[in-house]
């Protein structure tokens, strides 16, 4: 337990950095009054949409912290466990709430500032984008950390709750986290998505203008939303990541615990996340160093990333060595498997999204033929990565479990030592977290900052920086969907197992149970799913991950509508806008994006909430009726719940994974596609001779825009809100098990 004491330093510690980067970048140069201007309406729209979802998902969550109280304090018997677990929800709700609002406030501070130090020079520009995100990515490290690490503490050495009950008391946190970044994530994703669709279509196809030219009504509102779902969104996901994953590894070390007594199987995930933030706050202060003028604006930034890894690496050797014993070499290899993963999805996702490479080079290709054909393709791109995402998730779970199941304690395996093995690798591939978060905000910044830019007519030196780093911006932005969803694939085996041991610790603690006071890893539970009754909820979980997405991208489609309409009608009853003559009314799109986003968060994110809660009730009282029959297990209890919920959970986070993944890189190719042609790269042999180049305003351009425009919602809204889904459906049924035993 040495290393203990360095969870609440690094917390205060990465917070105080978040507030260091934060005035560094607001102290800056905010540009001329035109930069300024534009900065401004980004700025009120964005704050205005989040403080309206934030005050709806206030309510929903202070009604749902009430019914979460009551449910776990009556079916387990138990007012205290209801009353902490409700508090815990909330405070995870306000963490991750707070998160999000302050980093996405200086994201859209930094936009302009990002702007004016453009026209400077390159190095100043990614500073300033780079630090900019890096609030958002410190701040969600670090609230998490101190969120987790105190009630903790306050559980265990305040109420006096045991070293291995108390994990399990604070799972409401994780819940309340990932509760909150759900709406976040469906709400700013509907959001940036419907304003996209409706400025590229009616902008670039319609009325053949730039992207982000003034004389667009929607252009505004495409600005707002990079912030609301890239930076909020995204920050409330990273977050409940990193809470519900911490929360669940330490609930496997609590079987571990029981055996050897020692309290560092439980505190190894906090301790790890700590020396994770001080690597990559290392590596964040490092970009600057490698950044050089004329250069591609990537290679600084995938330095830093490099200098993080090898930072890593060590720190998970210094840990596991110190917290360990004889067995930390191998949970060493664990946590480097974990390291290693990230770096391949890193490559894995440039394959499939980025331009130079063979998938979005075909979708170039199949563009000239029209946008049925490029939709194909791309869809047929999106497919294919499903495979390389299976296996390399799939190996590096068995590596890393089979690397545990060598651990040994008083020369037996060590109970459990396979399962908390996968769940170090976990904890490996998130100690880079909050730079991956800071690269992912970095995006939206630049973005923002490109079109400032253009809308107030700076140098066209300027404008070849914002070009380049909006560019980078992109590619930053797939890799963290990428990252975010690999972790997700690695957490959903953690949350699974972590949920297996939660039933455990009920069926421990009663007395009508036949493995009433029994260590958890003397307990059996199985997962049957050749059962009627789990077969059918597994069918259910996978159909909740359709229905999910239908419903997410039905609200991008309803809302893009109601835009695309709008801006026509501006166009229509007021042609000095085409002229240049008069200014569009921005604030009416907004204002119609930010409705449309609200009402369209509601049906999806109730659903993932409400679902596993139906499911299990419904078969505890199926099986209570002995209309089925139960596993011996069940019989003891009187329900048959438990089992259909792990089945549910088992194969819903299996289409989950598989599903984003489809979703964010069929999204991300469609969109490089597009790109490409846009940056004069697709050249062909000309009837004369020689080549001729296809770019914008041609029919190949065309097909591609239509192209992304339907991956627009797939790779933005979709398929993030499904890596909140996967680990939400873990946090909801690790919190109300004792409603599906009964």
């Amino acid at each position: 337990m040495d290393l203990v004491w360095i969870i609440p330093v690094v917390g205060v510690a990465t917070v105080l950095f978040a507030i260091y980067l934060a005035m560094d970048v607001l102290r800056r140069d905010a540009g001329t009054p035109a930069m300024q201007e534009i900065a401004g309406m980004i700025f009120e729209g964005a704050m205005a949409f989040l403080r309206r979802q934030y005050q709806t998902i206030s309510i929903i969550s202070v009604f749902t912290a009430v019914i979460i109280g009551l449910i776990v304090g009556y079916f387990d018997e138990d007012t205290e466990t209801g009353v902490l677990t409700s508090v815990a929800f909330m405070i995870g709700a306000i963490c991750s709430g707070i998160a999000g609002f302050i980093g996405m406030y200086v994201s859209v501070r930094a936009n302009g500032r990002c702007a004016s130090a453009a026209t400077r020079s390159l190095r100043e520009a990614v500073a300033v984008s780079l630090r900019g995100g890096a609030v958002s990515g410190f701040l969600v490290v670090g609230l998490s950390l101190l969120g987790v690490a105190g009630l903790f503490g306050f559980y265990s050495n305040i109420l006096g709750h045991s070293m291995e009950e108390t994990p399990f008391l604070i799972v409401g946190f994780g819940f309340g986290a990932s509760f909150v970044a759900l709406f976040a994530q469906l709400g700013g994703g509907i959001y940036t998505k419907a304003a996209d669709v409706g400025a590229d279509l009616v902008g670039k196809v319609e009325a053949g203008i730039p992207e982000d030219d003034p004389r667009n009504a929607a252009v505004v509102a495409d600005l707002v939303g990079d912030n609301v779902g890239d930076c909020a969104g995204r920050g409330a996901d990273l977050f409940e990541s990193t809470a519900a994953e911490n929360i669940g590894a330490m609930i496997l070390g609590v079987a571990i615990f029981q055996i050897t007594g020692k309290a560092e199987w439980i505190m190894f995930p906090l301790v790890i996340r700590a020396f994770g933030v001080i690597a990559a706050g290392i590596g964040i202060m490092s970009v600057p160093f490698f950044t050089k003028e004329k250069q591609d604006p990537m290679t600084p930034l995938n330095y830093g990333y490099y200098v993080i890894t090898a930072l890593s690496i060590g720190f998970m050797a210094l840990v596991t060595n110190l917290m360990m014993g004889d067995n930390w070499h191998w949970f060493f290899l664990c946590g480097v498997v974990g390291i290693g993963t990230s770096v391949l999805f890193v490559y894995i996702t440039q394959y499939y999204t980025a331009g130079r490479w063979r998938p979005v080079q075909e979708i170039v290709e199949a563009s000239r033929t029209g946008p049925a054909t490029n939709i194909i393709i791309g869809t047929a791109v999106g497919l294919e990565t499903t495979l390389v995402t299976a296996v390399a998730i799939g190996a590096a779970l068995i590596v890393s479990f089979v690397l545990g199941e060598q651990a040994q304690f008083n020369g037996e395996p060590l109970p459990n030592g396979g399962v908390f093995g996968t769940a170090v690798a976990t904890m490996g591939m998130l100690m880079s977290a909050a730079y991956i978060l800071a690269m992912d905000t970095f995006g939206p910044i630049t973005d923002n900052a490109n079109g400032i830019i253009e809308m107030s007519g700076a140098p066209a030196e300027a404008r070849d920086i914002t070009d380049a780093l909006d560019a980078v911006g992109n590619t930053t932005k797939a890799l963290t969907k990428g990252y975010a969803m690999a972790s997700a694939g690695l957490a959903a085996f953690l949350l699974f197992s972590a949920y297996l041991d939660k039933i455990k610790e009920h069926f421990a603690k009663d007395p009508s149970s036949m493995y009433f006071g029994r260590p958890l890893q003397e307990i059996p539970f199985p997962v049957d799913i050749s059962g009627v009754g789990p077969f059918v909820s597994a069918l259910l979980g996978v159909m909740l991950v359709f229905f999910f997405s239908s419903l997410a991208i039905r609200a991008v489609g309803s809302a893009a509508s109601k835009i695309i309409e709008e801006v026509r009608r501006q166009f229509r009853e007021n042609p000095g806008i085409m002229e240049g003559t008069v200014r569009p009314d921005y604030a009416r799109a907004v204002d119609i994006t930010a409705k449309a986003a609200l009402r369209g968060m509601m049906a999806p994110g109730l659903l993932v909430v409400g679902a596993p809660v139906v499911v299990g009730v419904m078969f505890r009282l199926i099986y209570k009726a002995d209309l089925l029959k139960a596993a011996p297990m069940e019989v003891s209890v009187g329900s048959g719940g438990p089992e259909a919920v792990a089945a549910l959970l088992m194969v819903g986070t299996i289409g989950g994974v598989l599903m984003a993944t489809f979703f964010n890189n069929v999204g991300g190719a469609w969109d490089n596609a597009k790109k490409y042609i846009e940056s004069g790269e697709l050249k062909v042999p000309a009837a004369g001779g020689g080549y001729e180049i296809i770019g914008k305003g041609s029919e190949t351009h065309k097909a591609a825009v239509v192209g992304d425009t339907v991956g627009d919602p797939f790779k933005d809204t979709a398929g993030p809100s499904l890596h909140v889904l996967v680990k939400l459906l873990s946090t909801v049924t690790l919190v109300l098990a004792p409603l599906f035993i009964g």
